[in-house]
């Protein structure tokens, strides 16, 4: 590696923390997983010397910059420190690699910390059992010194009037037009989604930093049951991301010349050779609710940038929120479904603490390129609703053409948009749709994606038993439908 560009950005060290006790807030934990990544550089006084620190952003207390407290908890010089603190989104940890490499490139940092932690599951037992959390509580008029130019947005006005803006209320309007479009009946599309997802339990049950390691079967996964109910139809929650964890997760990136400075041996170097990052257009203003021109786009760009196709990647984590991204993602770029989806175990399984299960995903992924030497790895991240897209092709080998990078978003804006009322009566064809479940199991609200007669898009819902139970058996995409007052969805 005598050749190497001494501004090539290698991952030098990774490390994960699960919590399973609880009590320790975010920040800690990040702390930990930091820690054991410089461990596992072989280099343990490494994070005194960062100059980056870029933390995912942090849902389960609030930060006004994540970054800068975990430099400040590593007893960094605030003015020797970078912060990168991005909004909200599941893309984060991918695209804050691509972030750094860049500044790498570039010569603006050395040696910089991806990071991210949750106490998601200690603020909700604590906010259950009236319990205070004495947690650092910085200044809200803080700022870190780069974010980038996106807002927290949950979703086009004309959903939220409808109070339509949760995951689990949005990516079962994916799998059943998914559904749709494979031809299979309600049940049939149930036990192949199930399948799919037996093969993520799987990996987490094998995988020591996974949060749920009891590998239910497909069987066990599409049967509704007291404690496997019905969240939104068709996914049961063994289907659905499980945020409820206390888990933190730590990369170490540093140019070639750095890592040869601090003697980290190369045996520990993965190279990112290719980062890219785009944005799909709002849920409502999407073209399709079976495709992705992000993943299309920024996903092909980042493996032609590597040189490989995805046939050559023998490591792949597909982002896997709920079921249809991941049938979205491999749709996209060619996937096979029959073969490993997940380093790591999926955000169901190897745990879904909000923005950062891709922390854990590369974490994991740089294990499993290390122990097969000069093999290539794709991780794939998604924010929001199928919407924001980072992609990393990593590999022990060096990049002959270095570190390449692209945001092909002009592509992805051409594909355009769908116009969208914020209110429609009349008469509408269905598009897709879903049906909401309380936490009891029974029927909450059916909610639908319509198309109107001059083909804009328009949202409809209804609370009818009898209605709901039909959406839960027959194929409603392209049925005739009408919208009534206050956004009643008819049949017929």
């Amino acid at each position: 590696m005598a050749e190497l560009d001494p501004r090539l950005p290698v991952i030098v060290g990774v490390g994960q923390r699960l919590e399973r006790d609880g009590g320790l807030d975010p920040v800690s934990l990040i702390v930990d997983a930091a820690r054991a990544a410089a461990a596992d550089a072989g280099a343990p006084a490494l994070l005194d010397g960062l100059d980056t620190v870029a933390t995912v952003p942090i849902v389960s207390w609030r930060y006004a910059d994540g970054a800068r407290a975990t430099a400040d908890a590593l007893g960094l010089d605030g003015d020797a420190v970078t912060t990168l603190y991005p909004s909200m989104g599941g893309n984060t940890p991918q695209m804050l690699v691509n972030r750094v490499a860049e500044r790498i490139v570039a010569g603006d940092s050395d040696l910089a910390l991806v990071c991210g932690g949750e106490a998601y599951r200690t603020r909700m037992r604590a906010k259950r059992g009236g319990a205070h959390l004495d947690w650092l509580k910085q200044d809200p008029a803080m700022r870190p010194d780069w974010t980038d130019s996106e807002t927290f947005d949950m979703g086009h006005p004309a959903e939220l009037a409808l109070g339509i803006m949760m995951p689990t209320q949005c990516y079962p309007l994916f799998e059943n037009a998914l559904r749709h479009e494979s031809g299979r009946t309600a049940a049939e599309h149930t036990a192949a989604v199930a399948e799919l997802w037996a093969g993520f339990a799987a990996v987490a049950a094998a995988n020591p930093d996974a949060w749920d390691r009891s590998g239910p079967t497909a069987a066990e996964i599409a049967t509704v049951t007291e404690t496997n109910r019905m969240v939104g139809f068709p996914y049961t929650k063994r289907m659905v991301s499980n945020p409820d964890v206390d888990m933190a997760s730590a990369v170490v990136v540093c140019s070639v010349e750095r890592a040869r400075a601090l003697g980290i041996p190369a045996d520990r170097w993965v190279f990112l050779h290719a980062g890219t990052d785009g944005k799909d257009p709002y849920l409502s203003e999407r073209p399709s609710f079976t495709r992705s021109g992000s993943i299309r786009h920024a996903g092909r760009a980042a493996l032609e940038l590597a040189g490989v196709g995805i046939d050559d990647v023998a490591h792949l984590d597909v982002y896997s929120c709920f079921p249809s991204a991941v049938e979205i993602a491999c749709a996209e770029l060619g996937i096979d479904r029959d073969r490993p989806l997940t380093t790591y175990g999926g955000l169901c399984f190897g745990g879904g603490p909000w923005n950062n299960p891709v922390g854990h995903a590369l974490a994991t992924m740089v294990a499993a390129l290390r122990d097969d030497p000069g093999s290539f790895g794709l991780v794939t991240a998604n924010g929001g609703n199928i919407q924001k897209h980072a992609f990393g092709v990593y590999s022990t080998r060096p990049p002959a053409a270095g570190f390449r990078t692209a945001h092909p978003q002009a592509a992805i804006d051409a594909e355009g948009t769908v116009a969208v009322l914020d209110a429609h009566q009349g008469p509408a064809t269905v598009e897709a749709w879903t049906v909401m479940h309380e936490r009891d199991g029974s029927m909450a609200r059916g909610h639908a994606v319509v198309r109107t007669p001059d083909g804009a898009r328009a949202w409809a819902v209804t609370r009818d038993a009898d209605l709901m139970a039909l959406m839960e058996v027959e194929d409603l995409v392209g049925a005739a439908a009408s919208v009534g007052p206050d956004a009643e969805l008819r049949l017929g």
